[in-house]
């Protein structure tokens, strides 16, 4: 199975039983439809749950904001909550991870907006964008 999705928020990494490690992230996916006879369009966005167990590096290229293709199979795990209840949850587990669209590095949002003039004298000056 194959999803796309944008990651919610930075991967992060678990050990696990001592010696292995489980990448953990979250892709959200908007989709919309139409309702039979309604000309309104109504959104949906569908939460995912993610673990990666072959790489414990990926975690570092995956951060909030980028859009990922995933493939693998889905899991389910049941447990007894405190109330005694049976609980489930969906996660999706990864066999391979494809970075389409990198998220922005947070240095580069912040950077003021401005750029380099190369001058005749062979100096750089500095240009607001600001045209006063």
């Amino acid at each position: 199975m194959e999803i796309t999705g944008r990651l919610t928020a930075d991967a992060t990494v678990r050990s696990v039983k001592g010696d292995k490690e489980v990448v953990s992230f979250s892709i959200a996916i908007n989709d919309s439809y139409r309702p039979k006879g309604s000309t309104e369009k109504k959104k949906l966005t569908t939460y995912i749950n993610c673990s990666y167990w072959l790489n414990s590096a990926a975690a570092k290229v995956l951060r909030k904001g980028a859009i990922v293709e995933v493939s693998g199979r889905i899991g389910m795990n049941v447990y007894n909550n405190m109330d005694g209840q049976a609980v489930g949850s969906l996660t999706f587990h990864v066999n391979s991870v494809k970075v389409t669209a990198y998220a922005k590095r947070e240095e580069e949002a912040e950077l003021p907006a401005t750029h380099y003039v190369p001058q005749a004298t062979g100096g750089n000056q500095q240009v607001d964008d600001l045209p006063f």
